[in-house]
């Protein structure tokens, strides 16, 4: 199986912690260059350091808030004049949880912006490298709410969907020049991003975060939170070679606990 990354170059976004971290080292360790995304310049600057090296490896970082696209754009710019980016992995922080009735146009415009519209303008900064190097990956992390929509996700699960539309479109219309398209739709998986999910409803419900935690552990067959590394797993598998023929689908990784095929 040709999973070798070597001459390859990755842009990966939210990856100063968590899954996107997660996604950049496997990546890494599959012999790409990595460009590390976000907005915190001390994380970005421990994810850099957390990087293996030993394959002789050009590893830097980019600072940027997906809240303003516009100034993504002018980063992005300078980058992709510099060098193709072989590889994208789109992948943003969740919007606040509540429900959906509580949830102001404010915060979808928000959501919307930062998840879609930059995915979109990133696409639209490295496509024509992709097809002039002949090797393209885009890899959105979504949620499995686009399959089966989360209680108290409400904007969350609003914007998710969008993207999963975006990216199966998108997937029809770069296929031809080799492309691939594909979502990751991560169960619930140990970051600091569950840990808040869990501490809202610890709140709301007046339950300990243990029982809270326990309860979500109960609907995942395979008895336990996901780990970053596995879900990063995934990700970089579908970033080599070796998927070259997968495209245009949505892959869970969730330990089971989606109810739909």
């Amino acid at each position: 199986m040709n999973m070798d990354l070597r001459g390859k170059n990755a842009l990966v976004c939210g990856s100063s912690r968590g899954i996107g971290k997660a996604a950049a080292i496997e990546i890494a360790r599959l012999g790409a260059n990595v460009t590390l995304v976000a907005r915190h310049i001390t994380r970005l600057t421990a994810a850099r350091e957390a990087l293996d090296r030993s394959l002789g490896q050009k590893h830097d970082f980019l600072q940027a808030d997906f809240s303003d696209p516009a100034d993504l754009r002018k980063k992005v710019r300078g980058l992709s004049s510099s060098k193709p980016i072989h590889i994208l992995v789109n992948n943003t922080g969740g919007p606040p949880a509540g429900p959906i009735l509580s949830a102001t146009t404010d915060e979808f415009e928000l959501a919307f912006k930062s998840h879609l519209i930059c995915n979109h303008l990133l696409v639209h900064a490295f496509l024509d490298g992709m097809k002039k190097e002949n090797y393209g990956r885009i890899i959105n992390i979504i949620s499995t709410s686009v399959k089966q929509p989360l209680e108290g996700l409400g904007v969350s699960n609003t914007v998710r969907g969008a993207v999963a539309n975006w990216s199966k479109t998108l997937a029809g219309e770069v296929g031809p020049f080799g492309i691939t398209v594909n979502n990751v739709l991560p169960g619930a998986t140990a970051t600091d991003r569950l840990q808040e999910i869990i501490s809202n409803k610890a709140r709301k419900s007046g339950k300990s975060e243990e029982a809270v935690a326990e309860a979500m552990v109960s609907s995942i067959p395979l008895g336990r939170f996901a780990k970053p590394e596995e879900i990063g797993a995934v990700i970089a598998f579908l970033a080599s070679p070796a998927a070259a023929y997968v495209s245009g689908v949505n892959i869970p990784v969730d330990g089971g606990r989606t109810k739909s095929l």
